[in-house]
């Protein structure tokens, strides 16, 4: 797992990468406050959980939207941003890997023909005008 940190605030984590080569076992793969969770979970033959509901809870007021990409199948190139625009690094993911954004901006390629991706995001949506500033 490979964790990407803003260059202008150098304690910020802004992205994350989590390839598919990399579970192993349960782990949380966001940390704990950040809005968007996603753990990985590994399991054999037979593991059952508890079956339970959901609750709701206060959330904060203030949010942004983070965002998670899946490839389901094919290949993309993923670009991270620092919070102040520039390009940070770039990444090649292939099927199962995941790419998570947090703060700072992201571009992503697709590099194959028929890519699938699943994509994640913090809702309720209010449109791109209430949800993206380009660079």
């Amino acid at each position: 797992m490979e964790r990407i940190y803003s260059k202008v605030d150098e304690k910020k984590l802004l992205h994350t990468l989590h390839r598919f080569s990399d579970f192993n076992g349960r782990q949380n793969v966001s940390p704990d406050e950040q809005f968007l969770q996603l753990a990985t979970i590994q399991n054999e033959k037979g593991v059952k959980y508890k079956p339970h509901q959901h609750v709701w809870k206060e959330g904060e007021k203030r949010v942004i939207a983070q965002e998670s990409w899946i490839v389901a199948q094919g290949k993309i190139r993923v670009f991270y941003y620092d919070t102040d625009g520039e390009l940070l690094s770039t990444a090649d993911l292939g099927q199962g890997d995941c790419s998570i954004t947090y703060e700072g901006g992201h571009t992503y390629m697709s590099l194959e023909e028929n890519t699938l991706i699943y994509e994640n995001k913090v809702g309720p949506y209010k449109g791109v005008e209430n949800d993206k500033k380009l660079l």
